[in-house]
């Protein structure tokens, strides 16, 4: 079979230079037109929304807070899958689309989504937020701290005003979320009976 096929080669020299020189032709015409990238996206589109419920148990994360938004969200156009993470005091909410669906106009639908179910999350829940437009191949770092002396609050207030600056600081990072802890609140309280002794 192969001796058959050297001497059809060698036989019609002139069809097969030809069929040779057509084919790369057409290799360099499709190369010519092919969008390149340095880093190109085999993942399909993805849409994460993080939601800080502080205070709240996992299995109320999921309750109160995934369920409601997969719900409202479940019906957007060019969805594919939902998968979500409900943890203690966070959840985790990703949307993968279909491959041929534009990013930025699944983002937009989203935001509009989310905004009819800010609504019905209890009282004391951080609003929705959409995470960064990253690429399937960006790398992502969870990090967790603990103290033997320090208070969670004081902790969140390190992490807040001076680990997260730092970590922002640092090229390629595109975002950095906190979640736990005890946040810091300046709780005034008005004594009616002191302000009407200043007049």
């Amino acid at each position: 079979m192969l001796a058959r096929i050297v001497q059809f080669s060698l036989r019609h020299r002139g069809v097969v230079a030809a069929l040779g020189v057509l084919v790369i032709a057409y290799g360099l015409y499709v190369g010519s037109r092919t969008r390149l990238d340095v880093f190109p996206e085999f993942a399909p589109p993805q849409v994460v929304i993080q939601t800080e419920a502080p205070g709240l148990s996992s299995e109320e994360v999921e309750q109160l807070v995934t369920l409601p938004i997969e719900t409202e969200l479940n019906g957007t156009p060019g969805l594919d899958a939902i998968r979500s993470q409900s943890i203690q005091g966070l959840s985790v909410v990703t949307l993968v689309f279909r491959d041929a669906t534009d990013v930025y106009r699944d983002r937009q639908m989203v935001t509009e989504r989310l905004g009819e179910v800010v609504s019905r999350l209890p009282q004391g829940i951080g609003p929705p937020r959409m995470g960064p437009l990253t690429s399937s191949t960006s790398l992502t770092l969870v990090m967790g701290l603990s103290s033997t002396h320090r208070t969670a609050m004081e902790l969140r207030t390190f992490v807040d005003w001076t680990f997260r600056p730092y970590l922002l600081s640092v090229p390629g990072v595109a975002k950095v979320d906190t979640f736990g802890g005890d946040v810091r609140q300046l709780q005034v309280q008005v004594q009616p009976d002191r302000l009407q002794a200043y007049g």
